[in-house]
């Protein structure tokens, strides 16, 4: 399948390529990914990337990597999220080293925020958040999401979920984000 390309103000969000490798294997090598199931080594660092491309074949949605629009270095993973376990799809985010603290989690979780209402035609989307994970848990609230329950995952452990607004209820739903 072809994965669409969305892009915003200052971001592409593309497709998993093999380039992008080297920087995804080292943010899940450190302990910046405790809380979405790492530390991997490198050939665990493979499988997961390899998951996040055939989540897109298996689902026909999935996440995207974030990469700077001018350089198109990858920042970050951000997109729609649903393996099999999950309480249902969930709008997730990752930023590599050296690219937290700038927006660019909030800015692609809008643009795959607004694919899942404008093109998937789905009405409500959540984030989980391990609780310690503060930084991930002030993205979902700028996001306008709301913590309105509790997961247990076998393997992740304990989760807040967090319900983002429905299309409904915003006030921009996001289409120039694919136009």
């Amino acid at each position: 399948m072809t994965i669409p390309v969305l892009t915003t103000e200052r971001l592409t969000l593309r497709a998993p390529e093999q380039r992008d490798f080297d920087v995804f294997a080292a943010f899940y090598a450190s302990d910046r990914a405790r809380f979405i199931g790492g530390p991997l080594d490198r050939e665990r660092a493979w499988r997961q990337l390899a998951t996040e491309a055939g989540h897109w074949q298996l689902l026909g949605y999935g996440r995207w990597i974030v990469a700077d629009r001018a350089t198109d270095d990858a920042l970050g993973m951000v997109g729609i999220w649903n393996p099999e376990g999950w309480p249902e799809p969930e709008i997730g985010w990752d930023l590599f080293d050296g690219a937290e603290g700038k927006g660019y989690a909030t800015e692609a979780a809008e643009a795959a925020r607004a694919y899942a209402y404008d093109i998937l035609g789905w009405d409500t989307v959540i984030s989980l958040v391990a609780p310690a994970n503060t930084g991930s848990a002030a993205v979902a609230t700028r996001l306008g999401a709301v913590k309105d329950a509790e997961f247990d995952h076998p393997r992740l452990g304990h989760l807040h979920v967090y319900r983002h607004p429905g299309p409904q209820d915003l006030v921009n739903g996001g289409a120039e984000a694919y136009a």
